[in-house]
């Protein structure tokens, strides 16, 4: 089977040689195995994929040494600053191009360390490319039914808490109808609700918020851990997903912050991942294959 390939391509000096070994072994590249006799030298860089493109009739208008990055324009500076340690300014500006789009989805920029010696480093700009298919939620919660456990205890804290989720929901297309808020005394009460909403198979998630402040109570890591224990349980023996918006800081004032002020409203986060997901688990469950056409 094969395991791997090599391109051996001639460089016209031994100071052209220098100059690119310099420039890759800067970039990060891996050394291969290298080799030098009384008839030449070689050096060998190893990257983690390899093409080998053959071309008949017309060569494209790119340099033979392709390379190919992420984050281009990092690259480039860092190619730049090489540069600048081993060339007067003039040839940087005359021997590195700028990054610039081709006919080819990508972005290009090119160096020359030699007249027969030209490199491209080039980014695809297409942010999927070379990566896996991945199943991913829709955030349109349209003909979606949620649950909202919220938690009366803090509720200057969870009202806002609320409030973000239900925006959240209502600007994604839910309707109003396909959304019942379940209010109940404190976090502890929460999973406890949240099991029997989602056991009655009535809704497609259920969203807990609520708030837990250290200063108010001194078991305060003993209720959040039971609390958090119960919604996952939950959440694993129904099947349901959800969505977790309990927040547990020090003082009021950073869970001010988290509802809204400073630091983005957890509710509506936690909104926005309940329909992710319930989109998510629709999109797995749907059949994977189409029927067997009957001979």
């Amino acid at each position: 089977m094969i395991k791997g390939m090599t391109l051996v391509t001639p460089v016209a000096s031994m100071a052209a040689l220098d100059r690119l070994a310099s420039l890759l072994a800067a970039l990060g590249f891996e050394p291969g195995k290298r080799w030098q006799d009384e008839t030449g030298r070689g050096e060998a860089f190893l990257a983690p994929l390899g093409n080998l493109e053959l071309v008949a009739g017309r060569l494209p208008a790119v340099p033979p040494i392709l390379i190919e990055v992420t984050q281009l324009d990092q690259v480039r500076a860092a190619v730049e600053q090489w540069m600048v340690a081993a060339y007067r300014t003039e040839e940087v500006v005359e021997l590195l191009s700028p990054v610039t789009p081709t006919h080819w989805n990508s972005r290009l920029f090119t160096v020359a360390l030699d007249p027969s010696l030209m490199i491209g480093f080039w980014e695809s700009e297409n942010p999927l490319a070379g990566k896996p298919i991945a199943v991913e939620g829709d955030l349109s919660a349209a003909g979606m039914r949620f649950a909202i456990v919220v938690a009366r205890w803090n509720a200057v804290i969870t009202d806002r808490l609320l409030q973000g989720a239900l925006d959240a929901l209502l600007r994604s297309g839910a309707a109003k109808a396909n959304i019942q808020v379940v209010r109940v005394p404190g976090a502890w009460e929460i999973p406890a609700a949240a099991r029997t909403l989602a056991a009655g198979k009535e809704y497609d998630a259920v969203i807990a918020l609520g708030c837990l402040l250290r200063g108010e109570t001194a078991h305060y890591e003993a209720i959040y851990t039971e609390v958090a224990r119960g919604i996952g349980q939950s959440q694993q023996e129904t099947g349901v997903p959800h969505a977790f918006g309990v927040l547990t800081c020090e003082t009021l004032e950073q869970a001010l912050e988290r509802a809204g002020v400073k630091a983005g409203n957890k509710g509506f986060e936690a909104a926005v991942a309940a329909i992710e997901m319930v989109s998510v688990q629709g999109k797995l469950q749907a059949p994977r294959r189409q029927p067997a056409a009957k001979g």
